[in-house]
């Protein structure tokens, strides 16, 4: 009787079981999206890639100069230009109006960063004195300083001191501003731990100020050379015995076209060299100040 009961019961069980609904399927879940990923052509593919666009882009206008389809009077062609910079490097002044132009833009980058920091620098040493002149350089970065350039030129002259002062001008303030905002973000804390510890002022200066001051100066220097080379065309375009800038402005004058684009592409690779170098110096500090 028991053996019959149990066996009752495991069929009721069963058909419950079979009875009961079964549980909702889980919702289809959809694919993971995978994050794009950009592989990086070798540096030979870029170089060739480059060297294409160049040279593509030199034929189209070689073609199109001779085709008609673009004013070769007004656009000039490759090879006219080509030929003109034969002619510009070996019976013209282009050494000269190179040198020329390289040497005021590198001593006004250098005269107008050093003096420009250093300024910037001595806000820290007062607030009143900052206070008092800190207006007049906001003044001064406010005025256009190309404006000022034919003033420049009329006291100094047209020689290679005009130059330097009109690229002075412009990289002065840049350098100033940026020294003092390090200068105000220096941590007050740090100065009174220095003065806890029995420095002079002259000491937290040299070894507290200036050190944190730094890559903020460091910072300015690929702007400045940029500015520097400004300043000296704008001062060789005014008025100058040599330059490039004298150069690309006595081209435009004759309608020489074709020397204009070499002034330009002589200029376009002196400033290349001249960031690259920049660019150097500046890797090269940030490495002395991490030590």
């Amino acid at each position: 009787m028991a053996v019959q009961d149990s066996s009752t019961l495991g069929e009721m069980a069963s058909l419950d079981l079979a009875q009961a609904p079964s549980p909702p399927a889980a919702a289809p879940t959809k694919p993971l999206r995978r994050l794009p990923v950009q592989k990086d052509w070798p540096t030979w593919a870029l170089i060739a890639a480059q060297i294409g666009i160049l040279v593509g882009g030199i034929s189209l206008w070689e073609i199109g100069a001779r085709a008609g389809w673009i004013d070769a009077f007004f656009w000039s062609q490759p090879s006219a230009i080509a030929h003109t910079m034969g002619i510009f490097f070996t019976t013209g002044d282009a050494w000269t109006d190179i040198s020329f132009t390289f040497r005021s833009t590198i001593l006004g980058f250098i005269i107008g960063t050093t003096a420009g920091s250093l300024l910037g620098l001595s806000f820290w040493w007062s607030r009143n004195y900052a206070a008092i002149v800190q207006p007049y350089v906001i003044c001064l970065e406010s005025i256009p300083k190309l404006a000022l350039a034919p003033l420049i030129i009329l006291v100094f002259g047209i020689g290679l001191v005009s130059k330097v002062a009109v690229a002075t001008a412009l990289t002065l303030v840049v350098s100033t501003l940026t020294a003092y905002a390090g200068v105000k973000a220096l941590d007050p804390d740090g100065e009174k731990l220095f003065y806890s510890l029995g420095a002079s002022r002259m000491q937290v200066f040299r070894k507290l100020v200036v050190p944190f001051c730094l890559p903020w100066i460091i910072s300015v220097l690929r702007v400045n050379i940029g500015l520097a080379l400004t300043g000296a065309i704008v001062g060789e375009f005014i008025a100058s015995q040599h330059g490039l800038g004298r150069a690309i402005l006595y081209a435009g004058q004759t309608y020489d076209i074709a020397l204009v684009w070499v002034a330009v592409l002589v200029l376009s690779t002196l400033a290349m060299v001249m960031y690259a170098a920049v660019s150097w110096l500046e890797s090269a500090l940030r490495k002395g100040v991490r030590q």
